[in-house]
């Protein structure tokens, strides 16, 4: 399992409703209901995963976070997490404050678009990277809000949301002293915990 997805679980209570937006094939979910006895639900909007979820017996229902979560009522999640998925949303900033509505704390986790390697890149070849971590050519990349750390803090002043807690993964999938020191440069993923 990915360390974001490691790093989250410290984060949530047990016996806690979850709401997992972008859950893909609910593995976090899974996790969380064996580990922690969460309620959990995912929204997921691929058919290939929404089935993934229901043979794995989580609950989860087909929805575009594009057209918000008006369907959920104010506070009606202990904890609303969102992995991976900031960077592919049309308006990531109203998910965020759909997020702070419907639930009472939320999990935001990103890839760090400001890290050295993607910089690097640009710099000497001029071209968008494709790695592993970004693996997806500028024409094909479900990725259309390049976000760093620093454009994710900025976001959190100017909307007032405050930030419980922060780690940051490095490249080689650990929590590292530089990307805990200079996370723009050094954190290939930003792990948030956030509330209103």
């Amino acid at each position: 399992m990915r360390l974001d997805l490691q790093l989250i679980q410290a984060w949530i209570r047990e016996n806690s409703r979850v709401l997992d937006l972008g859950c893909g094939d609910g593995n976090l979910l899974s996790q969380l209901r064996n580990s922690k006895q969460v309620n959990g639900l995912g929204i997921e909007i691929d058919s290939g995963f929404i089935l993934d979820c229901i043979k794995a017996n989580i609950s989860v229902v087909e929805q575009d976070l594009n057209k918000g979560l008006a369907n959920f009522q104010t506070n009606s999640f202990d904890m609303v997490v969102m992995t991976h998925a900031l960077q592919t949303l049309s308006q990531p900033h109203r998910v965020i404050d759909e997020m702070l509505r419907v639930g009472k704390e939320c999990i935001v986790t990103f890839p760090n678009f400001g890290h050295w390697r993607c910089r690097w890149h640009l710099s000497q070849r001029g071209r968008m990277p494709v790695s592993e971590f970004m693996p997806y050519h500028w024409y094909d990349t479900p990725n259309i809000h390049f976000c760093t750390v620093d454009d994710f803090e900025a976001l959190c002043r100017d909307k007032g949301i405050h930030v419980l807690d922060r780690r940051m993964v490095a490249a080689n999938n650990t929590e590292s002293q530089l990307a805990k020191n200079w996370p723009n440069l050094f954190a290939m993923t930003a792990v948030y915990h956030i509330s209103k």
